[in-house]
């Protein structure tokens, strides 16, 4: 039985600029001119019966200026992607679906931001991507963040 190269297709969720253009900068030295199937994503988060706070159009647009910082971080390092909004009402669920969705050989992601209470407060999508994945997660530093602690 051949196998196919570790990697060969990750997903990528991203949740803000900043983390979009952090996640772009941490995993592209990993797939840089490899023939890897990079799927990005990011997810609308539904609020399950109770209003949302800003309207699906401008969630949307929201998705599409990430994914325009994504473009823009990739497209001088030969980083071949796609990207997808997502919708569910919640996050970790919705990515790991997408993962499978997408045939995914990992979920890879830089952490978010924020303080230990407000991960206990808001649920920690990290962890939960961690705990609940049936596929392997890797989880990549923050790169602009580790030049400026050394």
């Amino acid at each position: 039985m051949a196998h196919k190269p570790l990697l060969d297709c990750v997903f990528v969720p991203i949740a803000s600029a900043e983390d979009a253009r952090a996640t772009a900068r941490a995993v592209t030295p990993y797939l840089r001119d490899r023939d890897a199937t990079v799927v990005v994503g990011h997810v609308i988060e539904k609020a399950g019966g109770a209003p949302d706070k800003a309207s699906v159009e401008q969630r949307e647009r929201l998705a599409e200026d990430l994914f325009d910082v994504v473009d823009d971080e990739f497209a001088s390092e030969n980083v071949s992607h796609e990207c997808h909004v997502l919708y569910g009402t919640d996050v970790a669920e919705t990515i790991i679906d997408a993962a499978d969705d997408f045939d995914a050989d990992a979920i890879v992601f830089t952490p978010r931001g924020g303080s230990r209470w407000l991960r206990l407060l808001t649920g920690d999508v990290s962890l939960s991507l961690v705990t609940q994945s049936d596929r392997p997660v890797v989880v990549l530093p923050d790169v602009e963040e580790a030049d400026t602690d050394g």
